[in-house]
């Protein structure tokens, strides 16, 4: 897909304007799995601004954020960057054609350190 037109449909899909972004990195700063992240939330807000969407759609970030909005909540401009990552997320598994998890894949994924909260978060993620 054109560059403009990836950026066009994740602009769309998200309902977020990344150009409001002042670029103080709160949103970073409050995420809870910002080490576990290649890109965090402020440079998907960036990355998006710029247009630069496809290092956004091949790395890991996509599926270690949590969701779990912290971001939203600290963004003194209402930016959204969660809103971003899960519509960048929804692009890759439209252009995939399928799920990025499988239920059957859960049990191999498990660990004692996982909080249900991402099982949950998994499923309402990784659906179509």
């Amino acid at each position: 897909m054109e560059k403009t037109n990836l950026k066009e449909r994740i602009l769309e899909i998200s309902g977020v304007n990344p150009r409001k972004c002042m670029k103080c990195g709160k949103c970073s700063g409050t995420c809870p799995n910002y080490d576990e992240m290649e890109y965090h939330p402020h440079q998907f807000v960036s990355m998006v601004e710029k247009g630069d969407i496809e290092p956004l759609m091949k790395t890991e970030s996509l599926w270690t954020c949590l969701s779990c909005f912290a971001c939203v909540e600290r963004c003194p401009r209402s930016v959204e960057p969660a809103k971003l990552i899960e519509a960048v997320r929804l692009a890759v598994i439209r252009q995939q054609g399928a799920n990025h998890l499988k239920p059957q894949d859960i049990p191999d994924k498990l660990d004692e350190d996982l909080p249900q909260q991402a099982i949950v978060s998994a499923f309402r993620k990784y659906t179509k």
